[in-house]
């Protein structure tokens, strides 16, 4: 178990304790998983000789939409089935087992308690009940939505059905204003903007929306924002503009193959790395590292132990930032600029 966890996520970083849990973590995955044991090889790993935690092998995001890349110790006990959204019609399916669930709860929780606060409000999530009812399969989608569960005192589905953002169900939003208190919403960023701020409210909820203080958490699906011109700014601007004063806008990023690890933007233009993960830039041609400039970003975490989603090679662009953040958060923080020239499109994180 990650003694990282123990503190708030953007603490002082512990490069060497971060290093010497994901060296036990690839030590675990090239035992117990036959692939990555094949990918470790290929790539001459020894821990005797890693010195940094660019040093050790990875896997490239694509891998898992084309086989099963799990690690089985006899005493594995596999959870859930978390499923990825995608446009290709090829998903990636990544097995939890209880530990790693455990752990990547108590993350993502942690993580954006820091940025939404702690206080428990009701939850209105963009989706459908019905997402939730297949037995030990759950989609990325409402993964995301349930991993804000700890901060609400209900949960509330606003859509009936789960791929039109146009069914939203008055009636539950009624509900849920029935509270008197501030609100989260979650929802898929392309969602949340058809669902939510093209909705034509009835004039008595748009005013009691006015007046209420609510935190809007979104994710994924920037590239269908884009080609109805849609911006950051745009964005957060019609969504603060119809809220109470003190409401806010948290965007984050994440892999369903990093399940627990996300990444939000901050007030200050900075995406913060929590103690437990790490980001590596990669040159796209020759995958070495770099300490500036744009490349391909590698996710780190030392929370998966059913599946080697320890250490990914995703088909993202970025560049790490120098220096402190403005905002006080501590550790390393890097910029998301957009998708590797001709990448697949992702349905679950694109950008």
């Amino acid at each position: 178990m990650s003694s990282l966890l123990q503190s708030g996520p953007y603490a002082d970083r512990d490069d060497e304790a971060f290093l010497a849990e994901m060296i036990e973590l690839t030590i675990h995955h090239a035992r117990w998983c036959e692939p990555f044991r094949q990918i470790a090889s290929a790539a001459h790993w020894n821990p005797e000789s890693v010195h940094a935690a660019s040093d050790l092998p990875f896997v490239h995001v694509g891998l898992f939409k084309r086989m099963a890349l799990v690690s089985n110790p006899p005493d594995t006990n596999v959870v859930r089935t978390v499923v990825s959204s995608s446009t290709s019609g090829t998903s990636s399916r990544i097995q939890l087992d209880e530990l790693s669930s455990r752990l990547q709860s108590a993350s993502s929780g942690s993580i954006l308690g820091d940025f939404v606060g702690t206080s428990k409000r009701p939850l209105l999530v963009l989706d459908s009940v019905q997402s939730l009812r297949r037995r030990d399969e759950f989609s990325a989608r409402i993964m995301a939505a349930m991993s804000l569960k700890p901060f609400a005192t209900e949960v509330f589905f606003l859509l009936k059905d789960p791929a039109d953002p146009a069914s939203l169900q008055i009636a539950q939003l009624e509900c849920a204003l029935k509270s008197g208190t501030d609100l989260l919403v979650y929802g898929f960023s392309w969602i949340l903007w058809l669902s939510w701020v093209k909705a034509n409210f009835p004039v008595e909820i748009a005013q009691e929306l006015a007046r209420r203080n609510i935190a809007y958490v979104h994710s994924g699906g920037w590239k269908k924002l884009e080609d109805v011109r849609v911006d950051h700014q745009a964005f957060d601007n019609a969504l603060l503009s119809a809220s109470g004063p003190g409401s806010a806008v948290v965007d984050y990023y994440g892999l369903v193959e990093q399940m627990g690890i996300v990444f939000p933007l901050c007030s200050h233009g900075s995406r913060h790395v929590p103690r437990w993960a790490d980001v590596i830039v990669r040159d796209s041609w020759t995958l070495q590292p770099l300490a500036s400039g744009e490349g391909q970003l590698q996710l780190m975490n030392t929370l998966s132990f059913g599946s080697p989603c320890h250490s990914v090679l995703t088909e993202d662009m970025g560049r790490l930032l120098p220096g402190e953040c403005s905002c006080g958060r501590k550790g390393r923080r890097f910029e998301l600029l957009g998708r590797v020239p001709k990448a697949e499109v992702r349905g679950c994180a694109n950008v």
